[in-house]
């Protein structure tokens, strides 16, 4: 008889980053920024959306308007592209996996919140159609504009400040799990010292962080709960 893997770790809390790890929306981001960048003879290439990817909006921004020469600020590149992204975010679809994966953590009680980049007005704009999904979820910090959160990834702040924010006392950072799909966002989950399942876009240079990264998975499909300790899949989703 097979004795059991030993888990990687024991895990009691989960932290899902949202754009391009939950909902589709890093690819809304690439339309509505390279419609934008080409009335001024640019283009809103891969490199440059990976150096962007896990920032809050206004440091992004600001980083691509000095590598692209842009004649404008971060505040103007916010309002320039607030009317389209509007648009677009409602459109947001689930990325594969996602829903069955927050439906077992949920139903068998495991702690899960989302720690976005995002503002709370885009957030809100991009789950328009997925309310009931993001209601499983214990709750939501919006990095971008959520007054505790003082620093972008990848700083540790928006990681340690979700999980203060779970019910009692906040969990040991070595027992929490962080998904996310940016170089910036696994550098902040280790920096808080917790644990890194990185689902990366198959384009991404991962060099940067390959040291660090505690799992490299091509579609969370393919993550397997109880390699963290966390209960396996059942075969039955209760609704």
């Amino acid at each position: 008889m097979t004795s059991p893997v030993k888990p990687r770790a024991n895990i009691t809390h989960v932290l899902f980053d949202m754009d391009g790890l939950l909902l589709n929306t890093e690819d809304l981001y690439t339309v509505v920024y390279d419609e934008i960048l080409q009335r001024y003879g640019k283009s809103f290439t891969w490199e440059m959306k990976q150096k962007m990817m896990g920032t809050k909006i206004l440091e992004g921004a600001q980083l691509m308007i000095d590598e692209l020469g842009l004649p404008f600020t971060p505040q103007d590149w916010v309002q320039m592209s607030r009317d389209r992204m509007t648009e677009v975010f409602v459109t947001a679809k689930l990325m594969p996996g996602v829903d069955k994966l927050i439906r077992h953590l949920h139903q068998h009680n495991v702690p899960i919140a989302v720690a976005t980049s995002s503002t709370k007005y885009s957030f809100d704009r991009k789950a328009t159609h997925h309310q009931e999904f993001f209601h499983l979820f214990h709750h939501i910090v919006c990095a971008g504009d959520d007054p505790d959160v003082k620093r972008g990834k990848p700083s540790p702040d928006a990681f340690l400040v979700a999980a203060s924010r779970f019910d009692g006392e906040p969990p040991i950072p070595s027992n929490c799990l962080v998904f996310e799909d940016a170089t910036l966002g696994v550098q902040a989950a280790k920096s808080a010292g917790m644990h890194a399942v990185l689902v990366p876009d198959k384009r991404l240079d991962t060099t940067s962080i390959d040291d660090i990264v505690d799992q490299v998975i091509p579609s969370i499909e393919q993550f397997v709960p109880q390699e963290w300790g966390l209960p396996p899949y059942d075969g039955v989703l209760r609704t």
